[in-house]
């Protein structure tokens, strides 16, 4: 499915009390954004800080996104991609009845996975070579 202008993206993840891990957020989708085709992304946290996901459904909306796509920042599939983050968009989406949602797979086991996890093993071995 290609990109549209009345595409929304919300990258989720739980949200944590570490400000460092939250900011990973912030910046996983800035860069999305920078990279992607669509022109209307937020980031949203199932609990704890702000946004949270009604937050981020709104904020898609009033954008002018119809259609709004839900990626899990999850590494496995697991209770809150199958239960909890479609709960938490279902409720936010009772508030807009025009648009559209889904939620996708989280990481998973996905080729491109296999080579971030080579990589940061190469930089571990590079980094502890040097020590």
């Amino acid at each position: 499915m290609t990109a549209g202008p009345t595409t929304g993206i919300i990258i989720v993840d739980h949200g944590s009390r570490r400000a460092q891990s939250n900011e990973a957020l912030v910046a996983a989708a800035r860069r999305f954004a920078e990279v992607s085709e669509f022109t209307i992304v937020e980031l949203a946290h199932m609990e704890l800080v702000q946004p949270d996901v009604a937050a981020a459904f709104d904020r898609c909306v009033q954008q002018g996104a119809e259609r709004i796509v839900v990626f899990p920042y999850f590494l496995s599939p697991g209770r809150h991609w199958k239960h909890d983050i479609p709960d938490l968009v279902a409720a936010a989406a009772k508030s807009h009845p025009e648009a559209t949602w889904i939620v996708t797979a989280p990481f998973g086991i996905h080729d491109a996975m296999m080579q971030v996890i080579r990589e940061r093993i190469d930089e571990a071995l590079g980094s502890s070579a040097a020590s």
